[in-house]
């Protein structure tokens, strides 16, 4: 953050107090007067207090990345809580939630809708249908790239289904404790969350025409086993200090054809 607050001490404010004293034998500016020790010392109250209390509200307080008194502040102003959102969230997700709803600019694409699904912790694939239309479509395999989990160009069906979108979830939110950005006592330090504010979101930016089916099939759980280098066991120049092993979780699937 830059400086955007010059800060003062309490000299500064005991000679900007001082001027503001009437001129005459009464009113001497020696420091070592009681006038002016009464006035270094009600100067220091605005130097060690004040001054500091007001630059901290003007350059963390003011800036929605790092609020933390004003928080509740900012999110009266931008609408928040959102009614999407039912759980609980910390420090560091309303902040989050704080900057997407100042910077989001709307849209209804697909690279719109992936970015919503990113900032919120979430993998998600958009599967969207076309029907198959005779002079049109083509018989085979459509595919790109003939991978398992791409997604075919055409489907036999009615033609209201191009009027439908899937939306495969991969996993759970994972939300992790970090320290200068969660509360201790009050935060947890991993907590996995269901798609419950992806859901609510995504159908209200949806075009309002389509409608929008959530596949959770492939929710698996994920997580990572660290295995430290272990004296007697490991080779000393071969083997990492740290090795971090993925368990659980099916692989994603090749992205889907966009239909346009």
């Amino acid at each position: 953050m830059s400086d955007g607050f010059i800060r003062r001490d309490g000299a500064d404010y005991a000679q900007a107090f001082a001027r503001l004293l009437p001129t005459g034998e009464a009113w001497s500016r020696d420091p070592d007067e009681p006038l002016m020790q009464l006035v270094r010392g009600q100067a220091e109250i605005w130097g060690a207090l004040v001054d500091p209390r007001a630059a901290d509200l003007l350059e963390i307080e003011l800036d929605p990345r790092f609020t933390t008194e004003l928080l509740p502040d900012w999110e009266r102003a931008f609408g928040l809580p959102d009614p999407c959102v039912q759980e609980q969230y910390t420090l560091e997700e309303r902040r989050l939630a704080l900057l997407e709803r100042i910077t989001t600019e709307g849209g209804q694409s697909r690279p719109f809708f992936y970015n919503v699904a990113s900032r919120l912790g979430y993998v998600i694939r958009i599967v969207e249908y076309s029907p198959f239309m005779a002079g049109i479509s083509r018989c085979g395999d459509t595919r790109q790239t003939g991978t398992n989990g791409e997604q075919y160009r055409w489907q036999v069906g009615p033609p209201e289904i191009r009027f439908y979108w899937t939306v495969r979830v991969y996993g759970s939110r994972v939300s992790w404790f970090r320290a200068g950005a969660g509360q201790c006592g009050v935060d947890p330090m991993v907590r996995f969350s269901q798609a419950m504010d992806l859901e609510c979101l995504f159908r209200r930016y949806k075009p309002a025409h389509t409608e929008i089916v959530f596949d959770y099939a492939n929710v698996t759980p994920r997580y990572q086993e660290y295995v430290p280098f272990r004296a007697g066991v490991n080779h000393c120049g071969t083997d990492p200090l740290l090795t971090i092993i993925e368990h659980g979780g099916d692989p994603l699937p090749a992205e889907s054809v966009p239909l346009y």
